[in-house]
């Protein structure tokens, strides 16, 4: 009930907030690059990298190319350095610098897939024998805002929020939210409408740049109940830039080569983004 209450309050503020803003004119100021996961929060692993480490890596790229080539917009960091920060204070910071964009950059990974490895006669009764492979083929970017969705579909919500649950203190952290527990999708789903637009925007604008400039296969936008882009109080993407599990991509997500085109990517969506969506 307390985190019915809460949700409700806050959700309505963000609404009363955005409304003025957008009112008042709507200028990207500041950005918050988020680099996902960091110290022992290690995120999925590939066969010879972190996630963790190729965010880091990417999203400082990323600011160094905002700040040279947009100059007049601000660039703040959730981290610089391999250590853990926990969601609130990721979204925290954003919501207290008021920034206007929030993008969180991630990896993707799929997980072991389960086959027939052989049989076995029990008892007269030839019976399979299960094993599992690395899911190696997946390949492709995708792009989330946040979302609720069917119960179903919240399997990146559940992996990216995971990490909270080693958290200090994060049922108090977190108003009482259980990462376990799908249903609480939905009461977050209240954070959503006020920057769904602008949010899909920019996640589409990703996507595109992604396909068309890098010829990264598409996965889409998608919404879903990532808690950290629920307590953003400003448009916010969360965009995985390849699948770890995969060896191609993750060769390519850790060279020099592919991170410049994935930050460029990036940058140009943000730019187009910009340009299409500031009021006078």
């Amino acid at each position: 009930m307390r985190l019915k209450r809460n949700l409700f309050l806050f959700s309505s503020l963000l609404l009363i907030t955005s409304q003025l803003t957008f009112a008042q004119g709507y200028k990207v100021k500041t950005i918050v690059i988020d680099a996902g996961h960091g110290g022992a929060k290690s995120g999925a692993v590939g066969s010879f990298s972190m996630e963790k480490n190729i965010a880091l890596q990417v999203a400082l790229k990323l600011g160094k190319k905002f700040e040279e080539d947009m100059p007049d917009v601000k660039i703040l960091y959730t981290r610089k350095t391999d250590v853990d920060v926990e969601f609130h204070k990721r979204a925290a910071l954003a919501n207290d610098n008021k920034a206007d964009i929030f993008i969180s950059i991630h990896c993707n990974s799929m997980p072991d897939r389960r086959v027939v490895t052989g049989y076995k006669t029990v008892r007269g009764k030839k019976v399979a024998q299960y094993g599992y492979v690395k899911n190696k083929s997946t390949s492709g970017t995708e792009t989330f805002v946040a979302g609720s969705h069917r119960l179903d579909e919240q399997d990146v919500a559940i992996r990216e929020n995971a990490d909270i649950k080693s958290e200090k203190n994060y049922k108090q952290n977190y108003d009482g939210y259980d990462p376990n527990d799908p249903e609480t999708f939905i009461i977050l789903s209240l954070f959503k409408n006020t920057f769904r637009d602008k949010s899909l925007k920019l996640a589409r604008l990703m996507q595109n740049a992604y396909t068309n400039d890098n010829n990264r296969v598409n996965r889409g936008v998608k919404e879903q109940g990532i808690l950290i882009l629920q307590r953003c109080g400003m448009p916010a993407v969360l965009t995985e830039i390849g699948f770890i599990s995969n060896p191609d991509e993750e060769s390519y997500m850790n060279s020099a080569s592919g991170q410049a085109e994935i930050v460029n990517a990036i940058f140009k969506a943000v730019h187009t983004y910009k340009k299409e969506t500031e009021i006078n």
